[in-house]
């Protein structure tokens, strides 16, 4: 981001796309609180967002790792995490 420019807020991201696509903006909300609680729901099976990047399980090995405050050598457990890989045309809209 060029300095002095802001993530949008979710209230600016609603309006903007009411102003768009001309449904309420009530409508709006709905829409994107559906499509995130899908995504919430469908993401331990991966969840694509057409254009901008899909949700993946990814399974980390355990590793050993250092206690920062004390600096004590400690392990650390394999498990399943959620990323994002963000899509090749949202990476190329960035680099512009």
């Amino acid at each position: 981001m060029a300095a002095g420019n802001k993530a949008k807020t979710k209230a600016q991201i609603i309006a903007h796309l009411a102003d768009k696509t001309g449904l309420a903006k009530k409508q709006v909300d709905a829409v994107l609180a559906t499509l995130t609680d899908l995504a919430y729901k469908e993401a331990k099976n991966g969840f694509t967002l057409p254009g901008l990047g899909k949700l993946v399980i990814v399974n980390r090995k355990a590793r050993t790792g250092r206690n920062p405050a004390t600096g004590e050598t400690i392990k650390i457990p394999a498990k399943r995490v959620l990323k994002f890989r963000i899509a090749k045309a949202a990476k190329d809209g960035v680099k512009k």
